[in-house]
């Protein structure tokens, strides 16, 4: 790997269109290695440093599995335990973790913080999370619709209730996958206006869930009270009261439809109880793919693999 100019995975928009689609290829490649139990060990002796601000259960779990399982090793560091979490400069921080692994993933909530990090990092750096944007949960989705369904391309997407992180990486995804997004929100809760207005080609705002549905291949949700949003809970309940995902709902949407949603799922609110197990769900199939994903990232940024 070249130290001059490392790539990064910030966002969607990190990588092209061709590169981006090579990941999800090479992903469903990988997932067949691993179930074929054939050893393949690229990643000896380089190492992972994971960097964690938020808790998380799926990008801990995959990152480290999959260094594990290509032959390196991964390092976790949360806040509590490093100077981050006592004031060192980002900058300090990205310097000397950087001189010391091969790759860092950061999951955090500032996304200037890792833009930040990676301005002063020689290794590449990966966005595992932010409050504006999460790629990663982007790669594992389109990998397991294309697993069942084929190609995103020219397909209809729709996303129902909050305009966050997931909802801008979806924007962004909608652009690089070259699909339709058609976005339910409450007021209060929309996504990013600019990031709206510079997609508006190809991402539309129908604010009834059940007119946005129609039609579409894939309808996804999302919690509807991030981390550090607990206190906000019973507000965001009363807003989103309508937007609950469940069978009639996805009745509405094209018969071969699937739905997603990256997890953790509180039935009850954003999706009913019956929904979370119904046929159409594949949110298991999409937490697993994070492992391949991410496994697929990681070889394109440190093998830098031709495109």
């Amino acid at each position: 790997m070249s130290n001059s100019s490392p790539r990064h995975f910030l966002t969607l928009l990190d990588l092209n269109p061709s590169e981006l689609n090579w990941i999800i290829q090479r992903a469903i490649e990988l997932k067949k290695i691993r179930t074929l139990k054939t050893p393949y060990e690229p990643f000896r002796n380089l190492v992972l440093g994971m960097i964690f601000e938020k808790s998380s259960t799926r990008t801990r779990v995959s990152f480290e599995a999959g260094m594990a399982q290509l032959g390196g090793q991964a390092i976790f560091l949360s806040s509590n335990d490093t100077q981050l979490g006592r004031g060192e400069p980002i900058t300090d921080s990205a310097r000397v973790i950087s001189s010391m692994v091969d790759i860092v993933m950061i999951r955090t909530f500032s996304h200037t913080q890792v833009e930040e990090f990676a301005a002063h990092s020689r290794v590449p750096v990966i966005n595992a999370l932010t409050d504006d944007y999460h790629p990663c949960q982007l790669l594992a989705d389109v990998q397991t619709f294309v697993e069942h369904r084929g190609s995103i391309k020219g397909k209809t997407v729709t996303w129902i209730g909050d305009g966050n992180n997931m909802c801008h990486s979806f924007i962004n995804a909608a652009r690089q996958f070259d699909f339709k997004l058609n976005i339910a929100c409450p007021d209060g809760y929309l996504p990013n206006a600019q990031l709206m207005a510079i997609n508006a080609n190809r991402v539309q705002l129908i604010q009834d869930p059940k007119q946005a549905v129609i039609g579409s291949h894939l309808v996804v949700t999302d919690t509807w009270a991030s981390m550090g949003q607990e206190d906000e809970k019973k507000a965001r309940s009363a807003s989103f009261e309508n937007y609950q995902v469940n069978p009639a709902l996805m009745n509405l949407a094209d018969p071969e439809a699937l739905f997603m949603h990256c997890l953790p799922a509180y039935r009850g609110l954003e999706i009913s109880h019956d929904m979370f197990n119904d046929p159409r769900s594949v949110v298991f199939d999409e937490a697993e793919n994070r492992l391949h994903a991410q496994k697929a990232l990681m070889e394109f940024l440190l093998l830098e693999p031709k495109v």
